[in-house]
């Protein structure tokens, strides 16, 4: 009988340490205190992080790109996930939110409710993202349009639908360290911060363990598409043999040196990058000029 309430005991203790190792652990309180957003600086974040690309309807050109309805699927060896209404509006969107609320999600993968977030949404990248970026963010997204068009549940099956075991994955691969570190130049560091923070390109370009988490000793080595067709390329200098100047120019444009043109989600991308400035963009390319080559 004594034996049995040990193992009673035990097992409570257990689950006690478990609950709190998997808790949600938001930012402090004063994590922004005394940042003012910006909303002109705010679009230029907005175009690096990609939130068009994935929150606008898809095919949505021009202004309708601005509209951050949600709806997109993205299909994974986890389930299906479906991209949030991001709009300004307060009910479907999220124009109820405070810059608090935004730097919680895109640093820590916590809603405003207290609950985890799936890694779909890339915070382990932007996590590496400055506080000041993040408020820019905010304030931005407070001059797009409100859209009223309800979230669609993500489609997952057990155990992937408990949220509470992204505790325990955060606890594993959230790291707000960089990737690629050394002696980098001022620009390197800033292309390092676009692509590693911002842009989240290890998000595609880096393969996962089974877990789903990146495996960062192949950084940017390419993966296969989590939709299950064909593969994302190698970017590094072990499987990208262009040039600087190559790399910037596709970025603006689009087209390779050998004149194909970006297709797929990249053309997306391209369409994003197009707005930043000339220094950005060649920022990038020096900052992948100096990742580990893999072959």
């Amino acid at each position: 009988m004594r034996f049995l309430r040990w193992i009673i005991l035990l097992g409570g203790l257990g689950a006690l340490a478990a609950w709190m190792v998997s808790a949600p652990r938001p930012l402090p309180d004063d994590a922004l205190a005394g940042l003012t957003g910006d909303a002109a600086r705010g679009k230029a974040v907005f175009d690096a992080g990609g939130c068009a690309s994935c929150h606008a309807a898809e095919g949505a050109e021009g202004s309708a790109r601005l509209v951050l309805s949600g709806g997109r699927a993205f299909a994974s060896p986890f389930g299906t996930f479906h991209a949030p209404n991001i709009s300004s509006d307060p009910q479907a969107g999220i124009g109820g939110w405070s810059a608090q609320d935004l730097a919680n999600a895109m640093m820590r993968g916590v809603s405003p409710e207290g609950a985890h977030y799936y890694p779909a949404f890339p915070y382990t990248s932007y996590t590496r993202a400055t506080p000041q970026d993040v408020v820019d963010l905010h304030a931005y997204l407070a001059t797009l349009p409100a859209d009223a068009t309800p979230n669609r549940p993500h489609e997952l099956g057990f155990p992937f639908n408990i949220r509470r075991t992204l505790g325990f994955w955060k606890w594993l691969y959230l790291d707000d360290s960089w990737i690629v570190d050394g002696d980098l130049t001022a620009q390197e560091e800033r292309g390092r911060y676009l692509a590693e923070a911002l842009g989240h390109c290890g998000e595609c370009h880096t393969p996962r363990g089974p877990l789903g988490g990146l495996d960062t000793a192949n950084w940017l080595a390419g993966a296969p598409n989590p939709s299950g067709r064909g593969t994302i390329p190698n970017i590094t200098p072990g499987g990208l043999d262009w040039s600087a100047v190559d790399i910037a120019a596709y970025l603006e444009t689009g087209f390779t040196p050998e004149y194909d043109s970006a297709g797929g989600h990249m053309a997306e991308v391209v369409q994003n990058f197009a707005q930043l400035t000339d220094a950005d963009r060649q920022a990038v390319a020096a900052y992948l000029k100096r990742v580990a080559a893999r072959p």
